[in-house]
C-alpha cells in the first residue's frame, strides 16, 4: 500500500473518529444523494494515481495566440447532451436547474433570464436574474484544469469540448463565491461548504471519473472515502 495513501486515510479516520468522540453528529445527507454504497461501487472503479502530475499546456482562452484547449466557453458545437440545440450550454444548464425560469422574449426559450436556485454545493435557495448573472456560476465539477493534468491533455478535441459542455455529468449551476472557492480544486483541497451535500458531490465528481475514464489522486480518493461513510 503507498504509504501516503494510508496516512491521509489514517487522518480522515481519526477526524471522523474525533467528532463522533465530541458528539457531533454528521449531517443527514441532502435529498437525492447517493448512498454509501454507490459512493463505495464508484469508488471501487475509477483508477488511483499517487498525485497529480502538471504537464503544462493548459490554455482555456480562446483569445488569438491562446490554446482554446476546452473550445470556446459554453460552445454550443459540441455532440454531446444539448448540443447543437441552438442554446449555448450556460443557458441549458440555467434552464435544467432553476425553478420557475423565465425566458427571455423571442430567444425560443433559450435565454434564460430569471428563476431560483437550490444550490448543490451551499443547500440555500438563490434567486436568478439576468442582470446580476455573476452571482450565479456554472462549476465544472470535475475541473477543466485537474482533467487536462490527468489525462484529458492527451484527448483528441472534440472529447475535450463535450467534456466541458457536458450538462448531464459534469456542470453545476452554483453560487458564484462558492465557484470561485473552488477553481480548480479536486475534493481533497475542496468539498461543498454544506456538509450535507458531500455525498451528492462525491457522487457527481465519481461518476465523472468513471464516465470520462479520469483517475484521481491517492489524496482525494482518501477524502471521498471519508465522504463514502457518512453516506445513508
Amino acid at each position: 500500500m503507498d504509504i501516503r495513501r494510508w496516512f491521509i486515510g489514517a487522518l480522515v479516520g481519526l477526524s471522523i473518529a474525533g467528532c463522533a468522540e465530541l458528539g457531533v453528529s454528521p449531517a443527514a445527507p441532502a435529498p437525492g444523494s447517493p448512498t454509501r454504497a454507490e459512493v463505495e461501487q464508484l469508488l471501487a472503479e475509477v483508477r488511483v494515481v499517487p498525485e497529480r502530475p502538471h504537464p503544462g499546456g493548459y490554455e482555456r482562452g480562446c483569445k488569438p495566440g491562446q490554446g482554446c484547449v476546452f473550445g470556446p466557453a459554453w460552445t454550443d458545437d459540441n455532440d454531446g447532451p444539448g448540443g447543437h440545440d441552438g442554446c449555448d450550454t450556460r443557458n441549458n444548464v440555467l434552464a435544467k436547474q432553476l425553478a420557475g425560469v423565465g425566458f427571455r422574449p423571442g430567444t425560443h426559450d433559450c435565454v434564460v433570464v430569471g428563476g431560483t436556485l437550490t444550490d448543490p454545493y451551499t443547500g440555500k435557495q438563490i434567486p436568478f436574474e439576468k442582470a446580476d448573472a455573476n452571482d450565479v456560476q456554472i462549476d465544472h465539477v470535475y475541473p477543466l484544469a485537474a482533467a487536462w493534468d490527468l489525462g484529458a491533455a492527451a484527448w483528441p478535441p472534440e472529447r475535450r469540448i463535450r467534456f466541458a459542455n457536458d450538462l448531464d455529468v459534469n456542470l453545476l449551476a452554483t453560487d458564484g463565491r462558492t465557484n470561485q472557492a473552488k477553481g480548480d480544486k479536486t475534493p481533497a483541497q475542496w468539498l461543498p461548504p454544506a456538509r450535507a451535500n458531500h455525498c451528492f458531490y462525491a457522487g457527481k465528481y465519481l461518476t465523472v471519473a468513471a464516465r470520462y475514464e479520469l483517475p484521481i489522486t491517492a489524496a482525494d480518493s482518501a477524502a471521498l472515502w471519508g465522504v463514502a461513510r457518512t453516506c445513508p
